[in-house]
C-alpha cells in the first residue's frame, strides 16, 4: 500500500511552513492545491505522485512530492521530499543560445 500523509503535516515536514498550525491555516485559506484540485481541509492525504500548487510566502510553487517523510528533520532531509517543477524547467530563450 502507498504511504499517505495529511497535507498539513507534509508541507511542516517539507519546511515550507514553520509550524504545522500554519500548515493548516494556510490549506483552510484556499492556497493549496492537491493535483490542480483546490483543497481546503487539513487532513487531506496525499503521497508521492501527487502535485501540488502552494501559494507561501508571497510567491506560488509547484511541486512534485516523492516521499511523505517521516519526521521533521533538517533542510536537506526536507528538500528530498519533493522535485521543485518550475526549477526542472529551463527559462525561456535559454536552450541554444551562447552569450557572445
Amino acid at each position: 500500500m502507498e504511504a499517505r500523509i495529511r497535507i498539513d503535516k507534509w508541507l511542516w515536514h517539507a519546511r515550507l511552513v514553520k509550524t504545522r498550525g500554519l500548515a493548516a491555516d494556510l490549506v483552510s485559506g484556499g492556497k493549496v492545491r492537491v493535483n490542480g484540485a483546490r483543497i481546503e481541509k487539513p487532513g487531506r492525504a496525499v503521497g508521492p505522485g501527487d502535485v501540488l500548487t502552494v501559494s507561501v510566502a508571497g510567491r506560488v510553487r509547484l511541486l512534485r512530492i516523492l516521499d511523505c517523510g517521516l519526521r521533521r528533520g533538517p533542510a536537506g532531509e526536507a528538500a528530498e521530499l519533493f522535485l521543485d517543477l518550475e526549477a526542472a524547467v529551463p527559462p525561456e530563450g535559454g536552450m541554444g543560445e551562447q552569450a557572445s
